[in-house]
Formats: C-alpha cells, structure tokens, sequence
C-alpha cells in the first residue's frame, strides 16, 4: 500500500510539474519578443511575473553606450510616470494616517496656490479631472496669466534637458499657473497637479516626497534600489543612460536635469518592481492593510474615463476579452517605460527601456501573448 501512495505521489508530483512547464513560456520565447534590440544600441531592462515568482528578469540591449555596459536586468532605471502610482500611494498613507482629507481642497493644504476660484480636490488631482494643466501649458498662450518663463540667456525655458530649476523654483512658477478647464469635469492628464501633490506630501509630513515614501514603502517592502530622485548631482550607482536618436537616426545621450518628483524622477530596478508587485497580493502597509489596498485600487471618479479606461490614483484600469488590465506607462527624454498587471492571471511585465525609438506597447502586447 505504501509503495503505491508513493507511486501515485511520484505521479501527481510528474503530472503537476508538467502542467507548470506546459504554461510557463521558456526563455528563448520571451527573449524572441526582444530582437529587434541590437547588442550595440541600448534597450531594455525586463522583467515578467507569473504566480508570484520572478520568471524572467534581463536586460536586452546596451545600459551605457560610451562605455559599451550591457543591460542585465539589474539596472536602476528613471521610470517616468510610472512613478506616479507611488506619489498616490503615498498621498493615500497620509490620509490613512489621519493627516489629510481626500476630498478638502489642495488650497487648505497648500494656501499659496492661485486662487482658482473654484474648490479642486486633493481625490480629483489624483485622478487628473482638476482641471490643472500640463507641461505643454509653458510660455503658450492659453492663459494671460501664465507666467512665461525664460532660461539664465532670455530665451523661453525649455522642458527637457537644455535648462534647469530648482524645486523650489518651479513651485514657485506652478502656483500661479491656472487652471486649463473646470475642475470634475472631464479627465486632462496634468503632471502639475501629481507634483503638486509631491508638494502636499513636504509640507503635512515635514518631509520629502524622497524621504516619506522611503520610510512608509520602499524600506518596508524591502526595495532597496527605489528612490524618488530630487538631487541632480548625485551619483546613481548602476543607473542606465537614456538615449534616443537624431534626425538622421543617429543615437545622443538624452538625460533630464530636471528634478522635481511626483509626476516622475522616480528611480527603481526590475527585483524592486516584482516587491510592489507582490504587495498587492500580500498587503502589509498602513493601519488596515486590506482597506487601503482597496482604496488605492478604486477609481477616483468611476464616472470619469480616458477614453474608456478608468483611473485609480496613478494607475490606468482597462479591460480586454473581459479580463481586467492595471497598467500605466512613462516616457521623459530618453526613457520609457511600462508596468502592467492581470491579477486574474496572475501575470505582470516590467519593461524599463533607454531607447526611445523602441515601441513598447507594441513590446509589452508580444509579451503578454508569449506568456499568456
């Protein structure tokens, strides 16, 4: 009897470890979905999930291209506005801690602020229906009284990597900035606003958003490489250059000098992304873990789309075939970057790219069929 409750344990145990082989793609398939990248060019860090596990964690591609240092997988990307589900992360804990209400104006927190006329609401800043504008609202004309900022030579300022600012500086130019429409009105996507909320997070905490989050979720959930990064000169040890090519396909070097946070700066790893991805199938911060999981996943205004998709405080929430898709992407200078998940499948991608010539969505679809 013995020997045959062995045998059919042996059997189980075969068929059980089939089944995973049969589901689980091999390497070879998800490295297909990454050809076109070149061993000269840069690329792309990446990393899938699948039933909680780190199946597949590389880098394709070159992370620096003077220094011909390959992309591994480990790399310290800048994630764009991806990063922005973390600042409402962090707003949310600071409400959860009973330092802000959610629905009080921005203008309670934060006096100095335009008088918008109207009340806009820290929830509605988080689901980008304040009506704030964004970076496209420098030196144009849609408002007599946008301050039209200039570079240290007279010229207009630039938003990229030719002229610079201090934190302190653009929060003194985004204060007077008004707002582009009314507010709860119809969903504009507005960088503004999730820096103002960076912003919000200084002055009721007494720390940066750096130092906040830090303590509150990056040291908890052990992500050790995760940092919002408001210094321009420091050294970031592994980082990946950004790069993007010329008008005659040529690559430069295309890093931001600009260093306020919120909206974006926020720089992390592939082991770091696959930790927040676990928390949300483990729930460990705040006082009621479960409930502010599930306010974090909730639309800030379900009656409020972006052509169909909703969102829930620096996420995207869409659906395809009937199965539920979180996802938000990020694109500054010469990075781009997206994070997806299918709780139903237990599936996520990391894709953190250097190359802006690449098409991740296009990237991200491929591998999502090729392990689905």
């Amino acid at each position: 009897m013995k020997n045959k409750t062995r045998t059919a344990l042996l059997l189980s145990g075969l068929v059980t470890s089939a089944l995973l082989q049969a589901s689980t793609p091999n390497k070879t398939q998800i490295d297909s979905v990454f050809d076109e990248i070149k061993t000269q060019n840069p690329g792309c860090s990446v990393g899938v999930i699948k039933n909680g596990k780190l199946i597949h964690q590389a880098g394709y591609g070159l992370a620096n291209l003077e220094l011909n240092v390959p992309l591994d997988g480990t790399h310290v990307h800048r994630i764009a506005s991806v990063s922005k589900q973390f600042t409402g992360f962090a707003v949310l804990l600071l409400a959860d801690e009973g330092k802000i209400d959610l629905n009080q104006d921005i203008r309670t927190y934060l006096p100095e602020l335009r008088d918008y006329k109207v009340p806009v609401s820290i929830n509605a800043m988080l689901g980008h229906y304040s009506g704030m504008g964004d970076y496209d609202f420098v030196n144009t004309e849609l408002d007599k009284d946008t301050l039209k900022l200039k570079s240290t030579m007279a010229g207009d300022f630039r938003l990229g990597n030719e002229d610079y600012l201090t934190i302190q500086e653009f929060y003194d130019y985004v204060k007077t900035v008004p707002l582009r429409n009314q507010p709860n009105e119809r969903f504009s996507y507005s960088n503004y606003a999730y820096f103002l909320l960076s912003m919000l997070v200084e002055r009721v905490s007494g720390e940066s958003l750096r130092e906040y989050s830090d303590k509150r979720i990056f040291k908890p959930l052990g992500m050790k490489n995760t940092f919002f990064s408001d210094e321009p000169t420091e050294i970031v040890k592994n980082r990946a250059d950004g790069y993007s090519k010329d008008k005659e396909s040529n690559y430069f070097t295309n890093m931001t000098n600009l260093f306020w946070v919120g909206d974006g700066g926020l720089h992390t790893t592939i082991e770091d992304m696959a930790k927040w991805d676990a928390y949300f199938y483990q729930p460990t911060l705040g006082k009621e873990p479960e409930q502010l999981l599930s306010q974090f996943m909730r639309p800030n205004n379900p009656d409020i789309t972006a052509e169909g998709k909703l969102y829930a405080n620096g996420q995207f929430i869409t659906e395809k075939d009937g199965v539920k898709i979180i996802h938000h992407s990020g694109g500054w200078l010469g990075t781009i970057t997206n994070y997806e998940r299918i709780p139903e499948k237990q599936y996520s991608s990391i894709v953190f790219c250097n190359d802006t010539s690449l098409d991740i969505a296009k990237l991200v679809k491929e591998l999502r069929k090729q392990v689905l």
